[in-house]
């Protein structure tokens, strides 16, 4: 059954043809960081039912959105990835957060949160604060959980990030969600929450056994 469309000769309309329904684009937010199990996004897509799930992954197949592969033995899972047309949404993504940044105050009781939600608005700040500098893989931790940027040095926007803690990261930092929230959304820069001790930084060299640190 084809979608609805807007029927409108406008740029506006055909993409929200394309990425306008309700769960769309956050299923974009999770696939940015990379290929996922359809029970990996069940599970960070609290709130969603099982078959809207499989219907808006249909329907962004259809759209040349995402991608469905099956993996190797031994793992035999199906496993969803952005295609170049789905990842070239990120600027969408992080422009959406800086707007709904005012939004973002203080964490509600019915709130959930993950970690790796931070991630797509605090890839332009790292990529700032790191430009000229050695670092490249950072890695973040949050009492809900880890995830990392990759900085690239040639092209800022080409920053990508992932689920989890990164095996060698250049330096990892340590936050809580609202001093990270704050961050991802540039209520103040890295030096600064750094030098007020919101922020505590690690390096290789200084990291513990903890793994949580790597």
């Amino acid at each position: 059954m084809p979608r609805r469309s807007y029927d409108q000769y406008c740029a506006i309309a055909r993409a929200l043809d394309a990425v306008g329904d309700r769960w769309t684009l956050l299923i974009v937010r999770e696939l940015l960081g990379g290929s996922r199990r359809y029970t990996d996004l069940h599970a960070d897509l609290p709130g969603v039912s099982t078959d809207m799930l499989a219907s808006r992954l249909k329907d962004m197949e259809r759209e040349d959105l995402l991608t469905r592969r099956r993996l190797p033995p031994p793992g035999a899972a199906s496993v969803y990835e952005l295609t170049p047309r789905g990842r070239a949404l990120l600027p969408a993504l992080t422009a959406l957060a800086d707007w709904g940044a005012p939004a973002l105050d203080e964490q509600r009781p019915t709130d959930a949160v993950r970690a790796h939600w931070f991630a797509v608005p605090l890839m332009a700040r790292l990529a700032r604060h790191f430009a000229g500098e050695p670092e490249r893989v950072i890695g973040i931790a949050l009492d809900e959980g880890a995830f990392h940027i990759v900085l690239d040095p040639d092209d800022v926007a080409a920053a990508r990030y992932a689920d989890g803690p990164a095996a060698r990261p250049d330096t990892v930092l340590r936050m809580d969600t609202a001093t990270c929230a704050a961050l991802a959304h540039d209520r103040f820069s890295l030096a600064e929450g750094l030098a007020a001790g919101w922020i505590e930084q690690a390096r290789p060299d200084e990291r513990t056994a903890d793994p949580a640190a790597v």
